[in-house]
């Protein structure tokens, strides 16, 4: 009760020492990494487990790399080489043994499970715009990772990807992209290391953002890029996707993101209610095809030069 207030709304004292029901708490500063504070301002440990909506946006983290390595290989593949296929399965090998590796090295060690702190608002992800001033000079510097381990896991999961990557995608592409030029074959391992950067200062920037965001961003980007791809192949009917077996899964992928957004974003606490909503999963792809013949650039343009 004599103690000086503990400024800052992320500042806390820690426990240093417990004597029967009494404890003993140290100065007003920054909590050990795995502690946040509670309402009395007071360093907590994390013993919670995420919910389920946390482990949805740390799928979405780990998707993100997955979905660029397919993408660029698939771009720098072209018709070429035969080889696509095996460096997807070798992408997907990559980012599931870096996801398992993250788990395991993670509180606690050797476990697929992790401990952590609840989420209760977005300035939970930026505690270092939150240190207190009492002075106007001294800066009390109390910035930890409240959301533990969300913010963190991320970027030791990335770092796996990459090394991962590095040990095992040149020696394969090596071996079996015989299909296309010396200068062409790395070009997706290329592509990798700019994309990893990128999606670190992502996380490291707009983490909390993406948190709070990421089921809409899923659904948006998933309808868009399905209408560009079905615009780019030339599909107009249910014949034009039967006649590729590559355009099924394409449309196929494109669904279970749609499944994901949607199940993101009603975090399916009551079922009876949310299941039905993945009925809407197809509703796209088949608006798409039922009006694609009355969108048909030539056809329009035709119409109206017999109306001149």
């Amino acid at each position: 009760d004599i103690q000086p207030a503990c400024l800052g709304l992320y500042c806390g004292r820690t426990v240093l020492s417990i004597n029967g029901s009494l404890e003993i708490y140290g100065e007003c500063g920054v909590c050990p990494r795995g502690q946040r504070t509670d309402d009395n301002k007071i360093c907590r440990e994390c013993v919670g487990s995420p919910d389920r909506y946390d482990w949805l946006y740390l799928g979405f983290m780990a998707m993100l790399p997955l979905i660029l390595h397919w993408f660029f290989i698939e771009w720098y593949s072209g018709k070429k080489s035969s080889s696509a296929l095996l460096q997807h399965i070798t992408a997907l090998f990559e980012c599931s043994i870096a996801a398992i590796v993250t788990l395991l090295v993670s509180d606690p060690v050797g476990s697929l499970h992790i401990r952590s702190c609840k989420v209760k608002k977005l300035s939970d992800w930026y505690t270092m715009l939150y240190n207190p001033s009492p002075d106007y000079i001294t800066t009390v510097h109390c910035t930890h990772e409240a959301v533990y381990p969300l913010y963190t896991i991320v970027f030791i999961y990335y770092a796996f990807c990459l090394v991962l990557m590095m040990l095992l995608r040149p020696f394969l592409v090596k071996k079996i992209a015989c299909g296309l030029g010396k200068s062409d074959r790395f070009k997706s391992i290329y592509a990798a290391l700019y994309f990893f950067p990128i999606l670190t200062v992502l996380q490291a920037v707009g983490g909390g953002l993406l948190y709070y965001a990421f089921p809409y961003i899923i659904l948006v980007l998933s309808l868009v890029t399905l209408a560009i791809y079905m615009s780019a192949s030339e599909v107009e009917s249910f014949k034009d996707l039967l006649v590729r077996k590559k355009r099924l899964v394409v449309l196929f992928s494109h669904w279970l993101l749609h499944a994901y957004g949607i199940i993101s974003i009603s975090k399916l606490d009551k079922l009876e209610q949310d299941l039905p909503l993945l009925a809407l999963v197809p509703a796209p792809a088949l608006f798409y095809l039922l009006t694609a013949k009355y969108t048909e650039p030539s056809r329009i343009l035709s119409e109206g030069g017999n109306g001149h």
